[in-house]
């Protein structure tokens, strides 16, 4: 099953079918919503506000671990996750998609693995996930290839066909937040390769990878980032630009239910190999 992650500006799902809202509880805590799960057409889906209905988690205190377990425990293989971003490659406009496939961790403070060894909490099932983390194993799971390329071939091809503005591949940047990022910082970010900036995709997609999860992310770039264009950058302008985008969203993310293969040949599933120590 897809899970939908949504980020700022997307807090539900209207095209989603609802059929029942499940508020878990899981042994990193509560997610910062309950999960809906629908259909749309025939195929159930899961949604995850990542901020909270209400927008009351910001960026560095997002339970992370414990939005992703709970999109485990409800049956999601296949992570979509929809961020804004402040855009740093030049060629990036106001509005343009983009879907990185490789990113940079500026965070400091947040629980960013499944696996702490001895002090592991204890995994319900039968899977590898289960057996590693009841067992305490200390795992290190290969991020060469962090982002699904089943999934991101699958939006590109999506995007391209409907026209709008876009590009595949790339880098995505975390900073720790909430505050923006200042000039200096934006111009370190581009000279190490950084194609946009956001503050939520660390640890989300290595926590979706550590659960052999397929992940990828549909950003939208809300604003260039600090320095860039040379005026001050508001919230305001996050928020408007990704309602002015919000229906092509959800037109994207029905598209993609439609098309994606219900067999993963991607080998995301296989993460876990060789991983644990």
């Amino acid at each position: 099953m897809l899970g939908v992650i949504g980020g700022s500006g997307l807090y539900s799902f209207e095209g989603l079918k609802v059929e029942e809202e499940i508020d878990i509880d899981t042994p990193f805590g509560k997610p910062s919503s309950p999960v809906v799960i629908g259909r749309i057409g025939e195929v159930r889906v899961a949604f995850l506000a990542r901020h909270g209905r209400d927008h009351s988690f910001p960026p560095h205190l997002v339970p992370y671990r414990a939005n992703l377990w709970a999109l485990r425990e409800v049956g999601v293989d296949r992570v979509l996750a929809v961020s804004a971003v402040g855009g740093i490659d030049k060629k990036l406009s106001s509005g343009d998609f983009f879907i990185p496939d490789s990113f940079l961790d500026f965070t400091k403070g947040r629980e960013s693995t499944f696996y702490e060894g001895r002090f592991s909490k204890k995994g319900k099932g039968n899977d590898k996930v289960a057996e590693l983390l009841n067992k305490g194993k200390v795992v290190h799971v290969d991020m060469t290839e962090p982002y699904c390329p089943e999934m991101r071939k699958l939006l590109s091809e999506i995007l391209s066909r409907r026209g709008l503005p876009y590009k595949e591949g790339g880098v995505y940047a975390c900073t720790e937040g909430p505050r923006f990022e200042t000039t200096a910082e934006i111009r370190m970010l581009e000279r190490l390769g950084a194609s946009v900036v956001g503050m939520t995709g660390v640890p989300e997609v290595v926590l979706a990878r550590e659960l052999t999860m397929c992940y990828a992310s549909l950003c939208v770039v809300a604003n260039p980032a600090a320095g860039i264009s040379g005026r001050k950058l508001t919230s305001e302008e996050v928020i408007d630009m990704m309602k002015k985008r919000e229906d092509e969203i959800k037109e994207v993310i029905s598209e993609l239910v439609r098309i994606l293969p219900e067999e993963r040949s991607c080998g995301c599933w296989r993460i876990l190999e060789g991983a644990e120590v």
